[in-house]
């Protein structure tokens, strides 16, 4: 371990980022178009009349109380469980800080035609059967399982998950729909992008069809990469604010200052630090025609619309206004490309 660690710095960077960038310089060429089994992306149609409060599931698909613990999820950061509402739906909650990002981060994807699940945020919400003691989280689970700050989210459809997809290597490499999802990750400053964090699904009602979503958005609305403390990293308003989104627009592409790396503390967990700098070509080298198209989706949003996605995330109305004048701020800078 020690000889890993004592490698020269610029060298470890070198591993790291070489092949990311000769990646993102050849990402075109190696690219091809999905195929009709493969969906990434929708056309959002009438964008201005999405009711971006209740999501992609609506009104009507939300959980129907009471819910009922089914077990404890210990993958991953946050603390998660499975529930089970009175129609029979499962709902995979998470707890934590993650919990108010992710529900306004599914919203805006959703809105302009990615695939997404639907999630529902509540501020406190009644667990029926609750275990004496929870792994993890247990700080959020009240007297008699009422539960704080607790996100509800399900897969729509019948469809079942069958597999990760990569960033690196998927059917949509070069397509502006592909280049509009890197966008939108440095939009909501979502820097988490493991492959354990985009499914793969079946289209219930479309057999032999494949839905490529990212399934964890919840690091999204902090810094635009891992820092000291998850308090910093994610869901964190004066980090987000101060964080630059576009680092350098030329007559063809566009560089956003996203994922940035982390802090080089980290260098001492290597395998954590290079996997995180291996992804620092998602945010180089965009088209800058995709991202003006994915500019011109989301400037199709409301003021309202968007202050409604915070909202049904729980924040402040003094957080939600901050929060949307933020995004509104970042769309503008697409929009004038």
């Amino acid at each position: 371990m020690r000889r890993h660690i004592s490698l020269p710095l610029s060298l470890v960077i070198a591993m790291a980022v070489g092949p990311s960038n000769l990646l993102a310089k050849k990402h075109k060429d190696e690219s091809s178009n999905a195929t009709g089994t493969a969906v990434l992306w929708l056309d959002p149609g009438d964008i201005p009349s999405h009711n971006l409060y209740y999501g992609p599931g609506g009104k009507g698909g939300m959980p129907q109380p009471p819910v009922k613990f089914v077990e404890e999820d210990t993958a991953g950061v946050s603390p998660k469980f499975d529930v089970r509402d009175q129609a029979g739906k499962k709902w995979r909650a998470k707890l934590g800080e993650e919990a108010q990002p992710e529900t306004v981060a599914t919203r805006l994807l959703w809105s302009v035609g990615y695939i997404t699940n639907e999630n529902y945020s509540f501020p406190h919400l009644k667990v029926e059967d609750m275990p004496a003691h929870l792994h993890r989280g247990q700080n959020f689970v009240g007297k008699e399982g009422d539960v704080s700050q607790v996100r509800l989210q399900r897969h729509a459809g019948e469809g079942k998950k069958v597999g990760n997809w990569s960033w690196g290597k998927n059917p949509f490499k070069g397509t502006r729909e592909f280049n509009g999802l890197r966008i939108m990750m440095a939009l909501i400053s979502n820097w988490d992008l493991k492959d354990e964090n985009n499914a793969i699904y079946e289209d219930g009602n479309k057999p032999g069809t494949k839905l490529y979503e990212v399934s964890d958005l919840g690091t999204s609305f902090g810094m635009s990469g891992k820092s000291y403390t998850d308090s910093l990293s994610k869901n964190n308003l004066p980090a987000y604010r101060r964080s630059k989104f576009i680092s350098k627009v030329t007559n063809d592409y566009v560089d956003f200052n996203f994922p940035t790396h982390p802090p080089f503390f980290y260098i001492f967990d290597l395998p954590l630090f290079i996997s995180k700098l291996r992804m620092h070509w998602v945010g180089k080298h965009v088209p800058r025609a995709d991202a003006k198209w994915v500019g011109s989706l989301l400037a199709q949003l409301s003021p309202e619309q968007i202050r409604d996605a915070f909202r049904a995330a729980g924040y402040s109305p003094e957080q939600v206004e901050a929060y949307a004048n933020a995004v509104e701020a970042r769309i503008a800078q697409l929009t004038k490309l």
